[in-house]
C-alpha cells in the first residue's frame, strides 16, 4: 500500500482508507495570493509552504494570470431591527463594443 493511503479507519460502516494529497505549487500560491498583495512576498509565502526556491516560485507566479478584480458590492441592511434584511449591490463595469467602422476610424488616426 502507497504512503498516501496508509490510514485506514474503522467505521459504522466498514473500513475507510484516507487519502492525503500533498498541495500543489498552484494551491500554495493562490493560498499567498489571498493573504498578500506583493508579488515578491507571495514568492517567498508559497515557496515556504512548498520547500521550493523562491526564485522557481517566483518565475511560476509570473507564468499565471493575474487575479480578476472583484466586481464593487455594497452591502446595504433594510427593515427593522428585530429582522433586518441584506440587501448586495454589485456594479460590474460595462463591456463597451466598439463597431466595426468606428475601430476602422480610431486606428486610422
Amino acid at each position: 500500500m502507497s504512503k498516501n493511503n496508509s490510514d485506514t479507519w474503522n467505521t459504522k460502516y466498514g473500513k475507510r482508507r484516507v487519502r492525503e494529497e500533498k498541495p500543489t505549487l498552484a494551491e500554495a500560491i493562490e493560498a499567498a495570493r489571498g493573504f498578500i498583495e506583493d508579488l515578491d512576498q507571495q514568492a517567498e509565502f508559497a515557496a515556504a509552504l512548498m520547500g521550493l526556491s523562491v526564485d522557481h516560485v517566483r518565475a511560476e507566479i509570473q507564468k499565471m494570470a493575474p487575479p480578476r478584480k472583484e466586481p464593487n458590492k455594497s452591502v446595504v441592511f433594510t427593515g427593522s431591527a428585530a429582522a433586518p434584511r441584506t440587501i448586495v449591490v454589485e456594479r460590474k463595469p460595462s463591456r463597451r463594443i466598439i463597431p466595426a467602422a468606428n475601430r476602422a476610424a480610431l486606428l486610422n488616426h
